[in-house]
């Protein structure tokens, strides 16, 4: 199996590394990810202008671009056969409606476009916590074990939130869950120039049972989204 793997994060990033250590085990991997940081830019593509390409490792290339060109030049150029398309994990997660916003999950939208099979995996942690990336890795091995043999329906792709574990729970609990449409957390203070924005992502709105609601109560939430209407 030929695995591209990517992020918003950047390709030096430790999610990315941890992700490259899960997908290992299940066949031949190749990165194409952005130089540098590329976050909460959704969809943007590069159109005009050519896209600096460097490879820093054998089968590694950094990219000076946004998640969605990494898995067009990926599909098209650099890793023209692979058989799945994985982005992250993205330090922080993707829940409701992150995933309009995310560059991680920007980019498998694009692979799916492309009629590739694709999975965005996002670690949650509380304000103020670190990742444990370790257990990250572990956890998205158990994803990918669960996903890669479900490949999504046509026009649908996966994404992945690894909660921030809760004492006592194991956290390793894989629940398939819809997206939760309740309004993100948005809050603006004024100050000098205009507006700041404030907001406690942690308290925000939740529906039971849903992809928040799972993450947030320690458990992996896995969603199916749909490309087209």
């Amino acid at each position: 199996m030929k695995i591209v793997i990517t992020n918003d994060d950047g390709i030096d990033e430790p999610g990315i590394i941890a992700l490259e250590a899960a997908c290992r085990d299940f066949g031949e991997v190749t990165i194409v990810a952005p130089a540098g940081p590329r976050s909460a830019i959704s969809h943007q593509v590069t159109e005009a202008g050519e896209l600096a390409v460097e490879e820093r490792r054998p089968s590694a290339f950094a990219v000076n671009g946004t998640p969605a060109d990494c898995a067009r030049l990926a599909l098209r150029a650099l890793c023209p056969d692979a058989d799945w398309l994985i982005s992250g994990i993205n330090a922080g997660a993707n829940l409701g409606m992150d995933v309009y916003v995310s560059g991680t999950v920007a980019a498998v939208r694009e692979a799916t476009f492309q009629e590739v099979p694709s999975l965005a995996l996002s670690q949650y942690f509380r304000r103020h916590g670190t990742v444990d990336w370790e257990g990250s890795q572990r956890r998205a091995g158990l994803v990918l074990r669960y996903v890669l043999d479900r490949r999504p329906d046509p026009d649908t792709f996966w994404s992945a939130n690894l909660p921030d574990p809760l004492p006592g729970r194991p956290a390793d609990e894989i629940v398939e869950c819809a997206l939760d449409t309740s309004p993100g957390a948005i809050g603006y203070q004024p100050t000098a120039n205009g507006y700041q924005w404030d907001a406690n992502y942690h308290e925000r709105p939740r529906k039971p049972g849903a992809d928040i609601d799972t993450c947030f109560g320690g458990r992996i939430a896995l969603t199916r989204l749909q490309l087209r209407g």
